[in-house]
């Protein structure tokens, strides 16, 4: 591999609106360092936190110019000394990247890189990532989730959504989902929703404390706690936890609501995952495939020199279906 080969990446040089996501064709092919992989990139996953770290407004801001996206999947190109796990030419997707995903090639470390199995295609390869880790660790890490126990999905026709209704599901969870738009529900409850409400109904949460019988939900999965937090809050049961995975700003709540249940409110963040909780994850979720119950559901999907668009719909847009997906 000579190192001057050229690419197309898109390239962030300042923060700010969609419009900063510049498509550049003379960005250098990244070489794979010690226990690193180069991949050739067939598909890359849109997630709202990269919006969040465009706009400059997360807690974390990468060093400019930069390349967004962690989510790939392809053809492993070469390797770095020290791989032993994945070869020149395995289908491979990642759950991080090192040199950035909306781009024809990516650098991934190792333990970041998980084999593709042949019967997902390379966009839904780009749509486990970020979603089922992220889904694994609020239900399993934080909310110690138990067969048997109700578990809400606020937001479950979106790649998080899809992934958290298809893991409680398969935990043996009685499982609800929330989403905007009849399309939306149907596609939770075609992947493993028992019930599904449309959040945009006056009163649905009446609806699913109904569905409860009044014993109210062990577990919530929240995408936007700045609109829900305080009604998840009075629809906890004793003990019932509600895991953050998204929030658009601050929301008022009363701390009562959590005495009265006993009951707890946890950050997830994928960020934390230890390399043994990482692994945990890897081998649930591969298992997940080979049974096949893990399908992702892609959604809206766009070129490479369309990011800008995609960041702006996946925001903007009335209800997710599906994991918005970048292809080169």
């Amino acid at each position: 591999m000579s190192g001057g080969r050229l690419m197309r990446a898109i390239r962030v040089s300042e923060f700010g609106a969609p419009a900063v996501l510049r498509l550049c064709s003379d960005v250098t092919v990244p070489q794979p360092g010690h226990r690193q992989v180069l991949i050739r990139v067939h598909a890359c996953g849109v997630n709202p936190v990269e919006t969040y770290i465009r706009a400059g407004t997360y807690a974390r801001k990468p060093t400019l110019p930069y390349t967004p996206g962690t989510d790939v999947a392809g053809v492993v190109e070469t390797v770095g000394e020290g791989v032993s796990a994945v070869k020149t030419g395995d289908r491979v997707f990642t759950t991080a990247t090192v040199s950035g995903g909306y781009a024809e090639y990516a650098v991934a470390a190792d333990d970041c890189v998980h084999k593709l199995p042949d019967a997902l295609d390379f966009t839904q390869g780009a749509a486990i990532g970020v979603p089922y880790f992220t889904a694994y660790r609020a239900l399993v890490h934080k909310a110690h989730a138990k067969p048997g126990e109700t578990a809400l999905i606020h937001g479950a026709s979106g790649g998080v959504g899809v992934a958290a209704c298809q893991l409680s599901r398969a935990l043996g969870l009685r499982v609800l989902g929330t989403a905007g738009t009849p399309e939306g529900m149907k596609l939770v409850l075609n992947n493993g929703a028992h019930l599904a409400f449309n959040h945009r109904e006056e009163g649905h949460t009446d609806k699913i404390m109904e569905a409860t019988e009044g014993r109210g939900i062990d577990v919530i999965v929240e995408m936007l706690s700045n609109v829900n937090l305080s009604k998840d809050l009075q629809m906890l049961g004793y003990g019932g936890r509600v895991t953050i995975v998204g929030s658009r700003g601050p929301i008022e709540i009363n701390p009562r609501d959590t005495m009265a249940k006993e009951s707890s409110i946890m950050g997830v963040a994928l960020f934390f995952a230890t390399p043994e909780e990482q692994r945990e994850c890897a081998a649930q979720l591969y298992a997940g495939m080979e049974a096949g119950w893990l399908r992702p559901v892609v959604g809206s999907q766009y070129p490479l020199d369309k990011a800008a668009q995609a960041h702006h719909d996946i925001i903007e847009s009335p209800g997710a279906a599906g994991k918005m997906v970048l292809t080169m």
